[in-house]
């Protein structure tokens, strides 16, 4: 008796399409479940001004170059078109409209359990992402905020703001590009950073950051850090001055060992230093119209905008693989095989070189395992016969 070669795929974003890719390359049956009604659902969804932070070159899927037309940073739009075709060319097919309530272990299965009913497979991928995930921090008093508050992922364009002061509190990727892009269109907006940042160039020497860190990634972390330390302070600039504190871990220390991504900065410090951006510690507490700063100052914004980050927590989906989980619900790894045989997770975990690129390498992976997977299993089951 053979193990059959099928495979349930959660998410039909980035992860989730080039993982249905590769396991059928290895000649599996793949059904992707997508609650959505659309291929890359939050790629639809992000900021109009939103580019790739890493290079074109580095940020392709399994077996499709991205166009030579796009620039070397693809905008949103872009990257759109790119899964769209990728889904069209592939003639990947998603379950749309599908929630997926819960992933289970059944017998030598897992089965989810969804929208539209009941499907089962020997190999299950999750590929969600974190935007179904954003982080919403309490603070006292923000029941009572007046205010316009919504968190990053809820964010479009500077339009609705203008005229209005806002606060934008985070300064991660998303929060310096929003800030950047409200000030681009004269809008008054200050951003609120409590504790240290990291912050590269998205481009260092002519090539993208993205092509060092590949090219020193068998480098353990301090080492690559510190031969960098002078090139990056170089073409940053000194940002203490700005009220920036430095992190006491480099950049790779940061993403290996704390999962926190540096900002790849595509102009939001020179409008720091010139003033369109103003700077502030973290928030204290809320008011009706505005906040308390850690500092014990206080203003009014008629808006606050919360780029305070994701959390992914799955255990609600996975009831039965506690083991692959840690103890906040995130994968303990990803694109490997994992403590709950069968289960693989793709792209779900911060690399320091590329998500885009992660995911291809993890979607290769992950189909040889589950190849590996299923040819041991139905072994097993031949012997026991």
């Amino acid at each position: 008796m053979n193990q059959r070669r099928e495979a349930l795929i959660v998410g039909a974003g980035p992860a989730g399409l080039a993982c249905a890719v590769t396991l059928a390359r290895a000649g599996f049956k793949t059904t992707i479940l997508e609650k959505s009604d659309r291929v890359g659902a939050v790629w639809h969804r992000h900021y109009d001004r939103l580019h790739l932070h890493t290079d074109r070159n580095h940020s392709a899927l399994p077996e499709m170059r991205m166009p030579r037309a796009y620039p070397s940073y693809p905008s949103r739009g872009q990257v759109v078109d790119y899964l769209d075709g990728y889904a069209a060319h592939f003639d990947l097919r998603p379950v749309f409209g599908c929630t997926v309530a819960k992933v289970a272990r059944d017998g030598a299965n897992w089965r989810a359990e969804t929208s539209q009913g009941s499907f089962a497979a020997p190999v299950a991928v999750v590929a969600t992402g974190w935007a179904d995930f954003p982080y919403r921090p309490d603070w006292p008093g923000r029941a009572d905020y007046r205010g316009e508050l919504i968190h990053s992922s809820e964010y479009r364009s500077p339009a609705p703001y203008r005229g209005r002061k806002v606060l934008v509190v985070g300064f991660g990727n998303s929060g310096g590009e929003i800030a950047l892009d409200l000030a681009e269109a004269n809008v008054d907006v200050t951003l609120a950073v409590r504790g240290p940042v990291s912050i590269l160039p998205r481009d260092l020497l002519g090539l993208p950051i993205l092509t060092w860190a590949i090219a020193q990634r068998y480098l353990p972390a301090a080492v690559a850090d510190f031969i960098d330390a002078p090139l990056v302070r170089w073409a940053v600039g000194n940002t203490e001055k700005l009220g920036l504190k430095r992190p006491a871990k480099g950049p790779r220390r940061l993403i290996e060992e704390d999962g926190r991504i540096p900002l790849l900065d595509v102009g939001t410090v020179a409008r720091i230093r010139d003033g369109a951006i103003g700077i502030k510690g973290g928030i204290a507490s809320f008011t009706r119209g505005g906040v308390v700063f850690a500092d014990s100052s206080a203003a009014d914004f008629d808006a606050i905008i919360l780029a305070t980050g994701f959390r992914p927590d799955l255990r609600a989906l996975l009831p039965d693989a506690a083991a692959a989980l840690d103890g906040n619900g995130r994968p303990r790894v990803s694109g490997r095989t994992t403590a709950a045989p069968g289960l693989y997770f793709c792209g779900l975990i911060a690399v320091p070189t590329g998500q885009f690129r992660e995911i291809a390498i993890e979607a290769k992976r992950i189909a040889r395992l589950a190849t590996e997977y299923v040819a041991s299993h139905s072994s097993v089951q031949r012997t026991t016969l």
